[in-house]
């Protein structure tokens, strides 16, 4: 029986990871000393998505370091490992590409204006992680900007969401790159819902965002859990339950779908 070909690649995603872990520290100065960093789901099912459509993937954090990853999910070595046994026909190289990737990421201030220009898209994943760091931090909003100003798809799910506030900081723009963009998120009442004995991480996504100039659809907005927002470039997703419908929707716009 002949085999099927291996998918040819497409394009690099340029995938945001964050460099935090533990302990947490919100904003009402409580430190939560709870071992959270990436979280797994919302990573490998879009990634996974990227993958099987032939995308390469670029990972990059703030400093370039090996991510940390939750321990409420799954190593994501180990999911690479489990998608790769299962996709016989993508080549060994390929699998030991995307391995060292994750291993070894850039760093945001590694990543050139140039190379934006040749990257098809960007995805920030959740896990509480970047709202320590991504949402305060230049050399990323740098980057959303470039995608921004070049009309990429941008995907953001869940905490990730929070990262899109980075171009506030970017110092060769002014103001924030999504002004009047309808984005998901989880609202006031569901983040205190959450962490019900102690204040927020750093902000209220919620507040800091409508505060930047987007509109929010927060997830009470919508008939579904899970449910995602596309306006123009930007498509996100307030809950990890929207984690497979945002990528089938990243992949649309890869493709010009938008």
């Amino acid at each position: 029986m002949e085999t099927e070909a291996p998918a040819e690649p497409t394009g690099t995603i340029l995938v945001v990871l964050s460099d935090a872990s533990s302990p947490l520290e919100r904003k009402d100065g409580d430190v939560v000393h709870e071992e959270t960093a990436t979280f797994v789901a919302e990573l490998a099912k879009p990634l996974e998505q990227l993958l099987d459509a032939g995308y390469e993937v670029t990972f990059a954090s703030p400093s370039g370091r090996k991510p940390s990853l939750s321990p409420l999910s799954n190593s994501l070595l180990s999911h690479l490992l489990a998608y790769y046994a299962r996709k016989p026909t993508l080549s060994q190289l390929q699998k030991q590409r995307a391995e060292s990737a994750l291993a070894s990421p850039r760093s945001f201030a590694s990543v050139t204006d140039e190379e934006v220009d040749n990257f098809e898209g960007v995805f920030v994943p959740g896990g509480k992680t970047p709202m320590m760091e991504l949402g305060e931090d230049a050399e990323l909003g740098r980057l959303l900007w470039g995608f921004h100003n070049l009309g990429k798809p941008t995907a953001a799910l869940y905490h990730g969401v929070y990262a899109l506030l980075s171009t506030l900081h970017a110092s060769e723009y002014s103001g924030f790159a999504y002004p009047g963009y309808r984005i998901t998120t989880f609202s006031n009442p569901d983040e205190k819902s959450n962490a019900p004995n102690s204040g927020p991480l750093i902000s209220n996504m919620e507040d800091a965002l409508k505060a930047a100039g987007a509109t929010l659809v927060s997830e009470k907005d919508q008939r579904e859990m899970g449910e995602i927002t596309h306006d123009r470039e930007l498509v996100t997703a307030g809950n990890f339950t929207g984690a497979k419908t945002l990528a089938e929707e990243f992949l649309e716009m890869l493709t010009g779908g938008y």
